[in-house]
């Protein structure tokens, strides 16, 4: 099979590695991935939202990856396979590979421990003592790792991440820049007016195969660790308190806001804005809208929304207005229920 470069790949070199039956022409090659509007010859675009079908007409694509359903609403070379996303997905990364950076320490960074002959060690990274890389691991420039820390194999490390002292990364791991893994918790006790400081003498427990966004920050914990399981993916800053667990193969979008102790069952979802308080209990498979406020354990598994809808800002005042009466409104309707029953009766 031809590598991938200039020359892209053929649909059947594509079809070959990742699968898909292929319909049209083959040999038709392509060497990027683009939308359906924006797609020229030499693109692969994909269809998996419904309502940018009619692009399917207009689109100047090479290629398209389609669902069944979808197969007969384009006559070009297309590739037909259950789940055209992921298989988007795969393409991406079949054309588009990571540059790899060889390996190697920079000569201004400050290793305390052992480092392996295959790992990447960028300019101005400091790596504490005992501290345990994987093979073919990348850390790029700026990242500090502490004390105790272990990062599992072929994990990359973006600019200025900081892992503090004692945590645990996974093989395979993808963290970007500015994260923070092992900070402190938000623990105080109340004393006589004052704050007492609570030591936060956890740690941190990352999984395999897991991805965290930029300046997403995850706290270590006060006694138990912070758990963050195997295949979860984290957006862009989102803020995990200390002693909270995060099942495996979840996915959490930016901005949210997860509380202490709080713990998320496998494979839930979680919308952008999203804020969890803490020691919840959050069922496995569980949906929660975007911008949602989770003030309460979830434990039936489905889809839950805790947001006002967009109004005029006008209109938004009124209804905020009557649902302060709501609890007043309920007692008249009680009262009302209780004297046409009592009318009835005498009746």
């Amino acid at each position: 099979m031809p590598t991938p470069g200039a020359r892209g790949f053929r649909l059947a070199d594509i079809a070959a590695r990742l699968g898909g039956d292929v319909l049209g022409d083959a040999e038709t090659v392509v060497v990027r991935v683009a939308t359906l509007a924006s797609a020229g010859p030499e693109d692969i675009a994909f269809l998996s939202n419904p309502k940018y079908r009619s692009q399917l007409s207009t689109t100047r694509a090479g290629v398209v990856i389609l669902g069944r359903g979808a197969a007969a609403d384009f006559n070009g070379p297309r590739i037909v396979v259950p789940n055209p996303y992921a298989y988007y997905a795969r393409v991406a990364a079949l054309l588009h590979p990571p540059v790899k950076t060889p390996p190697g320490v920079h000569p201004s960074a400050v290793t305390a421990s052992p480092v392996p002959a295959s790992a990447s060690i960028g300019a101005q990274v400091s790596i504490g003592a005992d501290v345990v890389l994987g093979e073919r691991v990348t850390l790029h420039p700026g990242c500090t790792i502490g004390d105790g820390v272990r990062i599992g194999d072929d994990s990359v490390f973006y600019p200025r991440v900081t892992v503090y002292p004692g945590c645990r990364i996974g093989q395979r791991a993808i963290v970007h820049s500015g994260v923070v893994v092992g900070a402190d918790g938000f623990g105080f006790a109340p004393e006589g007016g004052a704050w007492v400081k609570i030591p936060q003498i956890g740690g941190v427990l990352v999984g395999d195969d897991v991805e965290i966004g930029a300046n997403t920050s995850i706290d270590r914990g006060a006694l138990d660790d912070t758990v963050i399981g195997d295949g979860v993916k984290l957006d862009n800053q989102i803020q995990i308190g200390h002693n909270c667990v995060i099942g495996a193969r979840s996915v959490i979008a930016g901005c949210v806001g997860i509380a202490g102790s709080t713990r998320l069952g496998e494979g839930c979802m979680v919308g952008g804005a999203a804020m969890i308080l803490g020691h919840l209990d959050i069922v496995g498979g569980t949906v929660i809208s975007p911008g949602s406020m989770v003030m309460k354990s979830i434990t039936r598994p489905g889809k839950y929304t805790a947001l006002y809808p967009l109004e005029e800002h006008d209109r938004w005042l009124h209804n905020a207005a009557q649902i302060r009466h709501l609890d007043a409104l309920a007692d008249r309707v009680s009262e009302l229920e209780k004297a046409l029953s009592k009318t009835n009766t005498e009746g």
